[in-house]
């Protein structure tokens, strides 16, 4: 195996050898990455994905690691986390707001209600960075981020960089169009509101959710995208799934679509626990529940 002073030379001050991922995820589980790689400009961000297609490493992006699940034996491959400060800036223009891909979604949004521009809010207690939210269309009952969103900027594994325009964007449930590996910055369209009206909707929105969601727990957020026309948590909780345990893991008694890692939890609980509840879900409803959450490295839950 090709040492790391080979594969990565010159970019010894972005990569990681063997980094712990626990830290990194709100699961708070998971092995190491074999490298963690932090690019501090697109130029570093295309010669360490290059390096990595050359030598034949699988590529990763993590955000704020809302909604993964990192196997116990840890990803053997090279993440790639965009959290320099070239990719957290942001610039209020009017109406149009333009925002890095590292940028906290959360932060973003209240920064959004100081100014006076309405849209973001329908983001209220979800996690991620802006990069993640686009490529998942974050969302929920109140809207979600892909109707704000008027132009991306992307690159492949090619290191080519490249404008999404909203004409040619598709944004869905919980998905887009977006190919590329890795969103870089978006460009938002915003409303002007007054703040005290905006920041009134924000509150209302994150109490709904504090009170309906596991919030203070260690979770990734939904596991299951919602079937269309069901809620996902209604059909778990109607297999009668609420608190079933496997080791560390348990569905939520307070929302059945989110699963909660208790102390001495491990990724291989949750992946059963997963498997389960799909098989009840199945069983009861013939419903098969597909991931909302993504599985680190991908395979099949309860492998």
């Amino acid at each position: 195996m090709a040492r790391i002073a080979d594969i990565f030379a010159g970019l010894d001050e972005i990569v990681q050898e063997n980094a712990p991922l626990k830290e990194l995820n709100w699961f708070k589980l998971g092995g190491p990455a074999r490298y963690l790689i932090r690019p501090r400009d697109v130029e570093e961000l295309r010669v360490a994905v290059a390096r990595c297609v050359e030598n034949g490493i699988a590529v990763y992006v993590l955000g704020l690691g809302a909604n993964i699940l990192i196997d116990d034996e840890g990803v053997d491959g090279a993440v790639f986390r965009l959290s320099a400060e070239e990719w957290r800036k942001t610039r209020f223009d009017g109406e149009v707001l333009e925002a890095g891909a590292g940028v906290d979604m959360q932060k973003l949004m209240l920064r959004a209600v100081r100014q006076g521009r309405a849209g973001l809010e329908c983001l209220a207690g979800i996690p991620g960075t802006i990069g993640g939210g686009i490529h998942g269309n974050a969302g929920g009952r109140w809207g979600d981020i892909g109707t704000l969103v008027r132009g991306v900027t992307v690159m492949d594994t090619t290191g080519t960089v490249f404008q999404r325009t909203k004409e040619d964007l598709v944004f869905e449930y919980r998905r887009t169009n977006i190919l590329a590996r890795f969103i870089l910055s978006a460009t938002l369209g915003l409303e002007e509101d007054d703040p005290d009206r905006i920041m009134q909707r924000v509150k209302e929105y994150w109490m709904y959710k504090k009170n309906t969601q596991p919030l203070s727990t260690k979770n990734a957020g939904c596991v299951f995208k919602n079937p269309r026309g069901l809620a996902a948590g209604a059909l778990i909780d109607q297999a009668g799934l609420k608190g079933l345990t496997v080791g560390g893991a348990q569905v939520s008694q307070k929302h059945a679509n989110f699963i909660i890692a208790h102390p001495g939890c491990t990724s291989a609980d949750v992946r059963k626990l997963i498997k389960i509840v799909q098989e009840r879900v199945s069983e009861k409803h013939t419903v098969d529940l597909q991931l909302e959450i993504q599985l680190w490295p991908v395979r099949a839950a309860g492998e």
